[in-house]
């Protein structure tokens, strides 16, 4: 297993180098733990989706210094500067059109015309896109279908000798996925809901519309039905618990007789709960225990993107539809 490594300028220098040589390194950002590589080499690219064991056709994120840099990727339109002088550096990524000269891999967007890109903010990842010189492709570190990994411990227990360094930047202090917009469209698209929410794109923007999709094949990562599964089945809307279930609860409650219990917010604030949820379901995903119960969360605001995770959590997980991003 590979041990995470302390962040310093020597080991910035030395994962930057494993990049442009191919190599995978997991690093942190603001939302989760990726795992990144060159977005411009085709067998770097595969040597990710090997890792994961992530299907093929379900595109990467591909992480940018800023808009600027993005724009030699893809074709940047008056809404992208929108969103990105209010959200960027930050957990929104934007779907546009890939440029004609575009040197990203065409494995890292699934052979589509379209790429989603993102500017983490995080000093880590900042600082290894400056070094590595070059856009990075990286989903979430961790196995397809299995739970984002929002501490370097969490990357090294997943992936275990698959990757090739662990950047140790502390635990994520978002712990949730990007919002994804889809900029293709009119009005808007948001394809996953995450940490940036629809009132606040909506206040940049104008309206918004959901996925149109219909479980055709994924526009952009995260859109696959099984996805953030836990080992043990997820018990969704849980008023009650039965014999030797685990609780995952939100807020206060008189819910007795758990197994465990990890409670997202005391206080019901949907920040807070955005941070800890996957790492308390990590918690909770244990063989002494028969199922996990969810107890409901607002949809509103952050809300409607843990219902989201849970919800994929929840679902029948067929071998062909387990990911992550």
């Amino acid at each position: 297993m590979v041990t995470p490594h302390p962040v310093s300028d020597t080991v910035i220098e030395a994962a930057a180098a494993l990049i442009r040589d191919r190599r995978l390194v997991a690093f942190p950002t603001e939302t989760v733990y990726g795992l990144g590589t060159d977005a411009t080499e085709e067998i770097a690219v595969a040597r990710v989706f090997a890792a994961k064991k992530r299907p093929r056709f379900n595109p990467l994120i591909i992480h940018v210094i800023d808009i600027e840099h993005a724009a030699r990727l893809v074709e940047v339109n008056a809404r992208a500067r929108l969103l990105a002088e209010q959200f960027w550096p930050g957990a929104l990524s934007l779907v546009l059109p890939r440029r004609a000269d575009c040197p990203v891999a065409l494995l890292a967007g699934a052979g589509l015309e379209t790429l989603a890109v993102r500017a983490p903010d995080h000093a880590v990842a900042q600082a290894l896109l400056s070094a590595c010189d070059r856009p990075i492709a990286a989903p979430s570190a961790n196995r397809s279908g299995e739970v984002s990994p929002t501490t370097a411990a969490h990357v090294a227990a997943g992936l275990g000798d698959d990757v090739d360094m662990i950047l140790d930047g502390g635990a994520c202090s978002l712990g949730l996925e990007s919002t994804i917009v889809d900029l293709t469209r009119d009005p808007p698209e948001i394809l996953r809901h995450g940490s940036v929410t629809d009132e606040a794109l909506s206040a940049v923007v104008g309206s918004l519309a959901l996925d149109s999709s219909n479980g055709t094949l994924p526009r952009s990562p995260g859109m696959l039905r099984s996805h953030y599964a836990t080992r043990l089945a997820l018990r969704m809307d849980a008023h009650e618990v039965r014999p030797g279930e685990a609780l995952l609860s939100f807020g206060r409650h008189r819910v007795t007789g758990a197994a465990a219990e990890r409670n997202l917010s005391s206080a019901g604030d949907l920040t807070e709960a955005a941070a800890n949820l996957f790492a308390m379901l990590r918690d909770l995903d244990r063989p002494e225990y028969t199922v996990i119960a969810a107890m409901p969360v607002p949809d509103q605001g952050l809300g409607r993107a843990i219902n989201d995770r849970l919800r994929r959590a929840a679902a029948p997980r067929p071998t062909h539809d387990r990911d992550t991003a």
